[in-house]
């Protein structure tokens, strides 16, 4: 008995094939091999084909399938997992009218402000927990301001992993922590937000049904089982964001439990059991994959956009051509613990929440042309990532969170002993590194929701721990680096201001 589990990025699209009997993952593999197009019209916008990951679904899906030899018959379940806040538009027979606004977009930053500021603070984060910011639902009001053909001939609005689903079972439907990516989850009424869809002027019939998180939300359709030499009536039971289900993989769902990722963008991600909401909205609120109306479960999320894209870059205009990141890692580790005296600031790709969605771009401070190598500038924009996820475990400490243990994949930034150890230094938690990626915690999900297994504790009983790292015995070096660094942020704040 198997379990399939899609992880649909930005950069690529991942299937993992999981034995549910020993929670282990007998294949895996992603497509396309390079990272995928991003297509950047204007600066702040970003959009993909979501033709494109449907193809590199199917690529993912043989390869997993040629790899394990086992019968599609056999996969008694199928779950989801995707990029956030992606906003993909289908007519009434079911065909894309224009390419997908992907997360890291900003264009929808004015239309969520306007909102903000017409509805209220009391209204919005009272109910939303958040302003509408650059969500989904800001991001469709660009369409209807600016794309009103579009607009009009719009049958549903889905996010990434909506669209995935309806490929696959020919039904449209989201859940509640969809809903929350929206902007559009009241957590008052426990519904969808009708005075933002009012606000905006939302029909309510464009957007899906919503269903559990953990249930059979449809099944392979005959077409869709030919396409990916699956079997027919296989169920989707199970889909979640990227973030949320990165902390299901991680088995993070009670309070006080964090996850953390570095990929293209970086996160903290911690489970709050309270409602409680950050004033100036600068961290994200979203119903965890097991919130309730009797279980109060909220993500709390800190999100960089500027993470491991900043890392790319250095790799591709700083460093020497044909190295890895291993060498760069390596190069990086020469250098001291504050970069001697360099601080960059990380914030390149967007509009940053935790900025109060400005944008401020990327910035080196404090480089001197006699001593700074660029081996100096690979491990301070390191440095600058884990520093800008301080800055929003600050803002998380500040309605409650508490930070002492981070769980994370032993993958992409965590790679790094520079990134992990400064990560440590700074924020004084132990890191504990598993063998895991969203990809197989989506398909661990599905057999939740498929009933395979009682609950998360059976379905990740299998989790290993591949590593812990502790803080270092001496600290200080790593918290004057980063009040250094984070009185560069301030004082580009301050310009923005005056």
């Amino acid at each position: 008995m198997y379990l399939l589990g899609y992880d649909i990025g930005s950069s690529s699209v991942k299937a993992a094939l999981v034995n549910a009997e020993s929670g282990k993952c007998v294949a895996s593999d992603f497509f396309p091999k390079t990272e995928a197009p991003i297509k950047a019209l204007r600066p702040g916008w970003a959009e993909q084909n979501p033709a494109d990951w449907w193809r590199y679904l199917k690529d993912a899906t043989a390869s997993v399938l040629e790899k394990s030899k086992v019968n599609p018959a056999d996969i008694k379940a199928i779950g989801i997992s995707y990029q956030m806040h992606g906003l993909v538009l289908t007519d009434k027979d079911g065909q894309v009218l224009r390419d997908a606004i992907i997360w890291c977009d900003s264009r929808g930053v004015p239309y969520g402000e306007e909102a903000f500021d017409a509805l209220g603070a009391d209204m919005c984060l009272g109910h939303l927990l958040n302003s509408p910011g650059n969500f989904t639902a800001a991001k469709l009001q660009w369409v209807k301001r600016n794309e009103p053909e579009i607009f009009d001939k719009i049958h549903k609005v889905m996010l990434p992993g909506d669209y995935i689903a309806m490929k696959l079972t020919g039904r449209v439907c989201t859940n509640p922590e969809g809903l929350s990516e929206y902007m559009l989850w009241d957590y008052a009424a426990g519904d969808i937000a009708r005075f933002l869809l009012d606000y905006y002027g939302y029909d309510r019939s464009i957007f899906p049904e919503v269903q559990p998180t953990f249930s059979e939300q449809g099944r392979l359709t005959a077409s869709a089982a030919q396409e990916l030499g699956l079997a027919e009536g296989t169920p989707v039971t199970y889909r979640a964001g990227d973030q949320p289900n990165n902390a299901l993989s991680l088995n993070v769902l009670n309070p006080g439990e964090i996850a953390s990722t570095a990929g293209t963008s970086g996160v903290v991600y911690g489970i709050n059991g309270t409602t409680d909401y950050d004033p100036l909205s600068r961290v994200n609120n979203f119903a965890h994959v097991n919130h309730s109306g009797q279980t109060t479960r909220i993500g709390v999320m800190a999100c960089i956009n500027g993470t491991g894209i900043l890392n790319t870059w250095v790799k591709r205009n700083i460093a020497p051509q044909g190295i890895s990141y291993d060498d760069m890692n390596a190069m990086a580790a020469q250098v001291p613990v504050g970069s001697e005296g360099i601080s960059i600031l990380p914030f390149g790709n967007g509009a940053e929440r935790v900025l109060q969605n400005r944008q401020i771009g990327c910035s080196m401070h404090y480089v001197n042309f006699n001593i700074h190598r660029r081996e100096h500038i690979m491990r301070a924009a390191q440095e600058g990532i884990v520093f800008s996820f301080m800055y929003g475990m600050e803002i998380m400490q500040q309605i409650g969170m508490k930070v002492e243990r981070i769980h994370a994949g032993n993958a992409n930034m965590f790679l790094s002993p520079v990134f992990r150890e400064t990560l440590a230094g700074v924020s004084g938690a132990v890191i504990d590194l598993y063998d895991t990626d969203g990809a197989v915690g989506a398909a661990k999900g599905a057999g939740i929701g498929a009933g395979i297994y009682r609950d998360g504790k059976e379905a990740f009983a299998s989790l290993e721990r591949i590593m812990q790292v502790h803080p270092a015995a001496d600290r200080e070096p790593y918290t004057e680096a980063y009040m250094r660094w984070k009185s560069c942020l301030e004082n580009e704040l301050q310009t923005l201001k005056s």
